[in-house]
């Protein structure tokens, strides 16, 4: 994902992993905008699904179960 920052120059969005990742290179790195959450395979890095924050939020919530 791609954004602006404050002065209105376009910067690359920080994508983070999990804590909790293993050190085997599979992970799954989430980076987040107030309207959407894009989810990518740290190694398949250039596909990026992004998911409107409401459709994210159902999902997981229905994975943690809360």
């Amino acid at each position: 994902m791609n954004g602006r920052s404050s002065s209105g120059r376009p910067h690359e969005a920080q994508w983070i992993k999990s804590t909790r990742s293993a050190n085997n290179g599979r992970c799954v790195e989430m980076c987040s905008s107030p309207a959407t959450v894009a989810v990518r395979d740290s190694r398949n890095p250039d596909r990026r699904p992004r998911l409107p924050r409401p459709t994210f939020d159902a999902v997981l919530t229905a994975v943690i179960g809360r």
